[in-house]
């Protein structure tokens, strides 16, 4: 078989998978699939896809410096709009428990970073943290109660668990080892970053200061 051919047929080969993956939605990123993050490295695999994504309107697209993959429309028609108006509309309605969450999580674990793709949290330690202060406690027990989380539980353990467990069905977290209680952040965390800072741009809302004064004067 000649190297040409051979390429034509790599780039083939877990294609379908890729696309079918991209159009449910999912963000791909190395912490979530390292084998579909690695493949949509070659030039060669993007344009094929690219070339099948523009046939239905739709676009490969990139947050983080291309560090994560998702699927975004070509074109945008009235019909395409309103999609897009809608899913702007959820993750406009779900950025203060989120950005709530991060500070937290951040500020528990003594990070000097917000938590990014690759990161780990351990829950055990994180909830030994917030049990044993009283702010992080209540800052818990607030963002738990958001629509988002939906906890009416007062307990730590209930509400934490609760909160990682969305998480996970959003895409922010994985877990790799059902057994342990470590949890991975995703690149979808970097696209909601972009997110963030383009709505900060556009909207001067700067959700992220207000997030952080809000937690240091919880502190005090």
């Amino acid at each position: 078989m000649s190297e040409s051919n051979m390429t034509t047929e790599s780039v083939m080969v877990g294609t379908s998978s890729l696309i079918e993956a991209l159009l449910q939605g999912n963000f791909i990123c190395r912490t979530t699939d390292e084998d579909a993050w690695r493949a949509l490295q070659s030039i060669v695999t993007r344009e094929h896809i690219e070339q099948y994504l523009n046939q239905i309107n739709r676009t490969l697209a990139t947050a983080a410096e291309g560090e994560v993959y998702f699927c975004g429309y070509q074109e945008l028609g009235d019909a395409e709009r309103k999609v897009v108006s809608s899913q702007f509309r959820d993750v406009c309605q779900s950025l203060t428990p989120l950005v709530e969450w991060l500070v937290l999580v951040q500020e528990a674990n003594g990070a000097d970073a917000p938590l990014s793709q690759g990161v780990p949290i351990r829950l055990t330690e994180l909830q030994t943290r917030i049990e044993d202060t009283p702010a992080f406690r209540e800052q818990l027990a607030k963002l738990s109660q958001y629509r988002l989380f939906g906890s009416t539980s007062t307990q730590v353990d209930n509400q934490i668990k609760l909160v990682f467990k969305r998480l996970l069905e959003l895409g922010y977290l994985i877990k790799p080892n059902q057994d342990k209680q470590i949890y991975i952040a995703t690149g979808k965390l970097d696209y909601l970053y972009e997110v963030i800072r383009f709505i900060d741009e556009t909207e001067a809302l700067n959700l992220e200061a207000q997030a952080e004064s809000s937690i240091q004067q919880d502190l005090i």
